[in-house]
């Protein structure tokens, strides 16, 4: 299968995208409809993934930034019927290495995707790093 990258916010399935993060992710099953549609709003820049052949949208990432030297990586999600074919790789590499955060210091979070975020130059934060818990 053939997949084509995009960044345009307009191009996204939004309800596709609404039904992904609220039933097939850890972490956002606790994200309304309204919260999705204000980070994809407000991303700084997204990487939408879709099927060559019919449009359908099967991946997907999203970052905010200060547009000047950090990054947050966020929501990288592939459909499960497209896992398997590097598409994961594809949405990070072009987020972070094909775009203008290219030398950027990039952070995220991963309960379950160490390997993957490895490959970019990801790994655990030094003693300069702090941070602080979500509270709700």
């Amino acid at each position: 299968m053939t997949y084509i990258l995009s960044t345009d916010k307009n191009r996204v399935d939004r309800d596709w995208l609404w039904t992904e993060l609220s039933t097939n992710v850890y972490w956002a099953k606790w994200r309304t409809r309204a919260d999705v549609e204000a980070q994809l709003e407000n991303a700084w820049r997204i990487v939408g993934a879709y099927d060559a052949r019919t449009g359908a949208m099967v991946g997907y990432a999203r970052a905010f930034s200060d547009g000047v030297a950090l990054a947050y990586l966020a929501d990288v999600y592939v459909h499960e019927s497209t896992r398997g074919q590097s598409l994961g790789k594809a949405i990070v590499r072009e987020m972070i290495d094909a775009g203008p955060g290219a030398g950027f210091r990039w952070m995220l979070h991963t309960g379950d995707a160490h390997g993957l975020y490895r490959q970019f130059g990801f790994t655990e934060p030094d003693a300069r790093y702090l941070e602080r818990a979500e509270v709700r």
